[in-house]
């Protein structure tokens, strides 16, 4: 699979083989695999520049793996699906969707802040966060101070305020690179978290 094109992961350029990556990265897409079940395409979509990639996954998850009192994980995967959702992003809003129902515990929240996150089942607090993340997103010169200001009054602390603009800043850049390179999301993907596990 080396060198060549896999439409059913990435549209436009060559898709380089887990097994000719250095050993780290080799072993950051073991871990995720054995704990998804699968690989995620994102892994693959950008393994072509090595320090690129350890720099990409290095930053998500600093910012995706954090819990704070005002930013849940995910508060900060619903942040992704409705930013995403703004950016036309298919693969992000349905890869972070499921992660997003998961980490919620609601199998809804994804498809209603895709389509229309003004409607979502979102408390006075996670409709702020999502109300400016949306408009960094789609309309960032227009951002001012209250915007700020209003998610502190909603009990986020300045790292979490700061948090709630990277995140959205982070996944804008990811969104246009899925859009180059034209990144597929995973089958797998759409069904997570929409139906309670077997116990």
């Amino acid at each position: 699979m080396a060198g060549r094109m896999d439409p059913e992961i990435m549209k436009r350029f060559p898709v380089v083989d887990v097994e000719d990556l250095p050993d780290d990265l080799r072993e950051r897409i073991a871990l995720v695999s054995e704990k998804s079940g699968f690989i995620p395409n994102v892994f693959i979509g950008i393994a072509q520049r090595p320090a690129e990639m350890r720099a990409f996954f290095d930053f998500h998850d600093s910012l995706m793996d954090r819990e704070t009192p005002g930013l849940s994980k995910a508060d900060r995967e619903m942040i992704v699906v409705a930013t995403s959702a703004e950016n036309d992003c298919l693969y992000c809003v349905v890869a972070h969707g499921a992660i997003a129902r998961i980490r919620s515990k609601n199998p809804y929240i994804s498809d209603q802040l895709a389509t229309d996150w003004r409607k979502a089942d979102l408390d006075d607090r996670q409709y702020a966060v999502i109300s400016i993340a949306v408009k960094l997103a789609a309309r960032p010169s227009e951002i001012v101070d209250a915007d700020l200001d209003l998610l502190r009054t909603h009990g986020l602390s300045d790292e979490d305020v700061y948090d709630v603009g990277a995140i959205t800043a982070f996944f804008s850049m990811s969104n246009r690179l899925v859009h180059w390179s034209g990144l597929m999301p995973n089958k797998e993907f759409y069904l997570m978290g929409r139906v309670p596990k077997e116990s």
